[in-house]
C-alpha cells in the first residue's frame, strides 16, 4: 500500500472535466435551465431516472456492506435510504405511473454499476461517485444560469443544488479518497477509469432523454 499527498478525487475530477463541460452544453441542460425543455422530454428522463435509482440504491447498500469503517458503512446506508426516499418523493411530482421499460442507456449504466460488485470496494465506490458529484456540479451550474421564476423544473433544480446534497457529495468524495489513500497506484488508476466511464454514462443518460435511442428490435 502507498500513501499519496494528492487526493484521488482531484485526479478523478481532472480526468472527467471535459465530460462535465460537454454535459453543461447539452440541449437538455440548457433548455432545463431556461424552462423551455419539452415536458415529454423531461418526463422521459424522470421515468428512466426512477428506474435507475432503484438499482443505484441497491449498489449503495452493497458498498455499505463491504466497508470496514462503521461510520462510513452507516453513511452509505443513509445514502441508500434517506437520499433515495427524497429523490423518489421528487419523482412523484413528475412521474405519472405505468410500466416503463429500461432504455438501453439506463440498462447499460445500471448493469455496469452492478457488475462492480465483483471488483474491489474501492472501484465499486468510485463507480457511484459521478451520480453524486456530476449531478451536484450540474445542478449548481443550472442554478447559476436558470430562469427560476415560472420554470416548471424549479423544484428539480433546487433539489440537486441544495446544501444537503452538497454535504452528501462531500462525504462520498471523502470516503473514496480514504479508500484510495491506502491503496496502490494501480488501484487508484482503476478507480479513475471507472469514474470516467460512469461520468460518460451520466452524459449519455441526459443526451438520450433529449434524443431517444430506444431498442431497435
Amino acid at each position: 500500500m502507498t500513501e499519496t499527498a494528492t487526493p484521488w478525487s482531484r485526479e478523478a475530477w481532472k480526468a472527467s472535466e471535459p465530460i462535465f463541460e460537454a454535459i453543461k452544453n447539452l440541449p437538455f441542460i440548457t433548455e432545463l435551465a431556461d424552462g423551455t425543455l419539452p415536458a415529454e422530454t423531461f418526463r422521459r428522463y424522470i421515468e428512466q431516472d426512477n428506474l435507475y435509482i432503484t438499482q443505484y440504491s441497491r449498489v449503495l447498500a452493497h458498498i455499505a456492506s463491504r466497508l470496514d469503517d462503521i461510520d462510513e458503512m452507516d453513511t452509505f446506508l443513509k445514502f441508500a435510504g434517506d437520499g433515495v426516499a427524497t429523490e423518489k418523493a421528487l419523482h412523484s411530482m413528475y412521474v405519472t405511473g405505468g410500466t416503463i421499460e429500461m432504455s438501453p442507456a439506463c440498462l447499460f449504466y445500471t448493469s455496469l454499476l452492478k457488475s462492480q460488485a465483483l471488483e474491489p470496494v474501492e472501484v465499486e465506490a468510485a463507480a457511484v461517485l459521478p451520480c453524486f458529484w456530476i449531478y451536484l456540479a450540474t445542478g449548481k451550474y443550472i442554478l447559476s444560469t436558470a430562469r427560476m421564476e415560472g420554470n416548471p423544473y424549479a423544484e428539480w433544480i433546487k433539489a440537486y443544488s441544495n446544501e444537503e446534497f452538497d454535504k452528501a457529495t462531500d462525504l462520498a468524495i471523502a470516503i473514496c479518497d480514504r479508500l484510495a489513500a491506502s491503496s496502490t497506484p494501480e488501484m487508484r488508476a482503476r478507480m479513475t477509469d471507472i469514474y470516467v466511464k460512469c461520468s460518460r454514462l451520466e452524459w449519455l443518460f441526459w443526451q438520450t432523454a433529449y434524443e431517444p435511442r430506444p431498442w431497435e428490435i
